[in-house]
């Protein structure tokens, strides 16, 4: 069971913007994760639970931040509920799209492995819902994913096979890599794996 910590920052001038601790593992139904956040101080930020069935899917997901609440799931399409901090409105949304998406690492590796791509996968376009701080504002967004170089390195706990995606947003055309190494995001802009105490979780690969 993977469990570390990432420290987010803004991916244009490098601002620190939170410290995410997480713990994440298969399971029967697929994968979970769970996180807590805190500013760079250590205040309290928010939490993110997810939770994929076995073929990436999101089973579960609940977001807090800022005391907006999200909980969502894939049901025709993605469908959520957006609750305010004061609990008395809540705003059910349904997008016909495949996954969710957000600040977490844990959302790069949902992706990846809704996806399942290899390096001789053509790159492959995804309708994701982000769910964006502070406030968890629902947006729809298209991506581009291709798997562009697979590697296998060395460590004490064993081989780390490490995968290199390329993720374009659509509307912008913008490119930035992502390294992800089983379930932990090794790299990503704006995030950073600053610690993990035990070795990554290998998911089942496809060939290619």
């Amino acid at each position: 069971m993977p469990r570390g910590r990432y420290s987010l920052h803004d991916p244009h001038d490098h601002t620190p913007l939170a410290e995410e601790h997480f713990q994440c593992a298969p399971g029967p139904s697929g994968w979970r994760y769970v996180s807590q956040l805190t500013t760079p101080e250590g205040a309290h930020l928010g939490s993110v639970d997810l939770a994929l069935d076995d073929l990436g899917r999101p089973l579960r997901l609940e977001l807090h931040a800022g005391g907006w609440q999200v909980r969502g799931a894939a049901l025709d399409g993605v469908t959520w509920v957006r609750t305010d901090p004061t609990g008395t409105e809540a705003t059910e949304g349904n997008v016909p799209a495949h996954a969710f998406t957000g600040t977490s690492p844990a959302f790069l590796v949902a992706t990846a492995r809704l996806l399942r791509l290899t390096p001789s996968s053509a790159a492959t376009r995804v309708r994701l819902v982000a769910l964006t701080d502070p406030v968890l504002a629902p947006r729809t967004v298209d991506q581009s994913w291709a798997l562009i170089d697979r590697e296998t390195h060395a460590t004490d706990n064993g081989p780390l096979l490490v995968d290199e995606y390329q993720v374009t947003a659509l509307d912008t055309g913008e490119r930035h890599a992502v390294h992800i190494a089983g379930d932990v995001v090794l790299s990503a802009p704006g995030i950073e794996l600053e610690d993990l105490q035990t070795p990554p979780s290998t998911f089942d690969r496809p060939a290619g």
